[in-house]
């Protein structure tokens, strides 16, 4: 084997997978603007032990080396409950996917991605999706737009030339992913605040914070909201129950009751809105390394986490009520709730709406309504097998 042949190696054991990990961390460290995070927490989700998407998915990691170094890596997936969706939400009968995409070079990525779409062929899908990391629920799609800033918690950040690396491999757009920012420091249009106090105004309707007295009840009823409300959205995947049991444990110490909003119609929860604070604005200080004392800075963090970013990564309103205006109504009062609390509480200057989907118009004119402006966008790509 000469020193320039490139290898790929299938991943399947523990010490593979903290190797696994660790390239992506490298690729990451070398990405203007990337956040390193947390090495467990990574570990985590690529464990089957630990990951409840293991549960429904055959995964396999890949490992790309040329020589004695490591230059690549890469993940095939199917999901078990995506096949079953109808192929126009974008998943479907045949459709398996690939993510963790990092490569030295264009002829690794090659290498890598006929890998991944080797190992898909031969357990029976026709279509390639992705960069899927490896659920749609955790970081979907390849950063375009927006390497000039670093991502906000939960989202991923890619270098600008793996996007020609990808669609020189065959791969077309399946769908474009956007995130919207706005300035929260300042009030919103009149309109809007009319709209808000006209609701405020409605006594069959109340805004309220998730009581964590009750936490796993709550975050249960907000999900069970989110499968309802997304359920006819391009890439939706519904969470089971271990994985909604998972979402809020994993979510818990960041939850803030002022951040998290339930509406309720005659006391019934119809839709919701969870902020996130931007946990990337500690972990770049502390490099995403806990010890030997970026703990102590974590957990001051966490008690109050004091900064300029917050993140909305999912929002709904029950599907009975969507195109309706109470739908718009319930979404700017949770808004304007929210962005009152962040400001006041937490010094809040920046907010970050998405992922929303480029056609949900929905979305999109709540976004635009309130004068936020797109930052980032992300493609999915497809390619048939």
């Amino acid at each position: 084997m000469s020193a320039d042949q490139i290898v790929i190696e299938p991943v399947n054991d523990k010490r593979g997978r903290s190797e696994f990990v660790d390239i992506g961390r490298r690729f990451a460290a070398s990405t203007p603007h990337s956040v390193p995070q947390l090495r467990a927490e990574q570990l985590e989700l690529i464990n089957p032990d630990k990951n409840p998407f293991f549960e429904h998915a055959d995964v396999q990691l890949f490992i790309a080396r040329r020589g004695a170094k490591t230059v690549g890596r890469i993940s095939a997936s199917i999901d078990h409950v995506a096949l079953e969706m109808r192929p126009e939400q974008g998943f479907g009968p045949g459709t398996g996917n690939f993510g963790y995409f990092d490569a030295e070079d264009q002829s690794v990525a090659n290498a890598l991605l006929t890998a991944a779409e080797r190992w898909l062929g031969e357990r029976g899908m026709t279509r390639s999706l992705g960069p899927i990391s490896m659920s749609i629920w955790e970081e979907p799609g390849l950063l375009v737009k927006g390497h000039d800033h670093s991502p906000m918690i939960m989202m991923g950040h890619h270098p600008a030339h793996y996007q020609g690396w990808i669609e020189s491999n065959g791969y077309g757009l399946a769908k474009k992913l956007l995130t919207y920012e706005l300035n929260v420091s300042e009030g919103f249009p009149p309109l809007i605040q009319r709209i808000v106090k006209s609701g405020q105004r409605n006594e069959r309707i109340t805004i309220r914070g998730v009581d964590k007295s009750r936490y796993e009840e709550e975050v249960r009823s907000a999900l069970h909201i989110l499968n309802d409300a997304w359920s006819g959205n391009w890439g939706f995947v519904p969470f089971t129950e271990r994985e909604i049991a998972y979402a809020a444990k994993k979510l818990k110490p960041i939850i803030h009751p002022e951040l998290v909003m339930l509406a309720e119609l005659e006391g019934r929860p119809v839709a919701f809105m969870i902020t996130l604070p931007d946990i990337n604005e500690v972990l770049a200080k502390i490099d995403g390394k806990l010890f030997p004392f970026g703990w102590i800075r974590m957990l001051r963090w966490l008690r109050k986490p004091v900064g300029n970013n917050m993140r909305v990564p999912l929002m709904g309103v029950l599907k009975e009520f969507q195109n309706s205006r109470l739908a718009s109504q319930l979404a700017f009062m949770m808004i304007s709730a929210i962005r009152d609390n962040a400001t006041e509480n937490f010094g809040t200057t920046r907010g970050e709406i998405g992922w929303i989907l480029d056609d949900n118009q929905g979305m999109v004119a709540i976004a635009d309504a309130i004068e936020s402006k797109i930052n980032r966008q992300y493609n999915i790509y497809e390619k048939a097998l």
